[in-house]
């Protein structure tokens, strides 16, 4: 399920009176980006927890989790981990990173990990770089090394035991590097980075984002990261002049939106 497909500034943005902004179309209102998995023998995990996780989790009915699987270490990504104390109860939940992500997480949760006063609470998690495939029961999520302009930030491929069917995403992402689309390998599903129509030099503009799902060859794509400029219905209406432009078939392109759930 996707929690969130806005970018950094969630839409509505603060002090923002755009038509967008301003809309009454329930799809157009975008948290910040975060994707929810859940696996068919229960496993539950998520992919970055931004600062309205606690409202995401709530509205998903997320009870439980597996793991935390992060992309990279920016606000609109991490500064939900606090919310993760009343998960950690049972037991220490593994958050899973590149070693760049994980400093600056030991660095901004400095308190996390060492002896602090008595009441509060803090959550319960164990730093683990993710250099190699990680199996959380019946799902395997396979890091991909990408670039948020110049930072190292990982992708996420998410594979189920007993179906061949595979999903990726790929959250603030400029470019895929060679290794990231080898390991990428066949898919179903992308959700890939797409900020906005106008070039941008951390994200993937609509038109990039889709060259790339059509090069990678994914059948079903939805854009994520979304700005307030384009509203949810104009966001399709450039995707499927995309599709008819480009001649393509066989392959659906849209925006996504907060609840989309989406099953392999």
């Amino acid at each position: 399920m996707v929690l969130g497909s806005g970018t950094s500034q969630g839409i509505p943005a603060l002090g923002c009176n755009c038509p967008v902004c301003r809309s009454r179309n329930p799809r157009d209102r975008r948290m910040r980006a975060s994707l929810f998995v859940t696996g068919s023998g229960g496993e539950a995990a998520v992919i970055d927890t931004g600062p309205e996780f606690r409202l995401q989790a709530i509205r998903a009915g997320i009870r439980r989790l597996d793991a935390v699987f992060l992309t990279h270490a920016h606000a609109d990504h991490l500064h939900g981990l606090d919310d993760l104390r009343p998960l950690t109860r049972e037991k220490p939940l593994p958050v899973y990173g590149n070693r760049a992500t994980l400093g600056e997480v030991a660095e901004r949760f400095a308190y996390v990990f060492r002896e602090t006063q008595r009441g509060g609470g803090k959550p319960r998690i164990i730093l683990t770089e993710a250099e190699t495939p990680v199996s959380l029961g019946s799902l395997r999520f396979t890091p991909l090394p990408v670039k948020h302009g110049g930072l190292d930030i990982l992708g996420w491929r998410i594979d189920e035991a007993g179906t061949q069917a595979a999903a990726v995403y790929l959250t603030d992402v400029s470019e895929i590097p060679p290794m990231a689309r080898k390991i990428i390998g066949v898919h179903e599903i992308l959700i890939i980075d797409g900020l906005r129509a106008r070039p941008h030099e951390t994200h993937l503009s609509f038109e990039q984002a889709l060259t790339e799902a059509a090069a990678l060859g994914a059948r079903r794509v939805f854009l994520t990261h979304i700005c307030h400029d384009y509203s949810h219905r104009a966001v399709n209406r450039f995707c499927r002049a995309f599709i008819r432009a480009r001649r393509l078939s066989g392959v659906s392109m849209e925006a996504a939106w907060d609840g989309l759930t989406v099953a392999l």
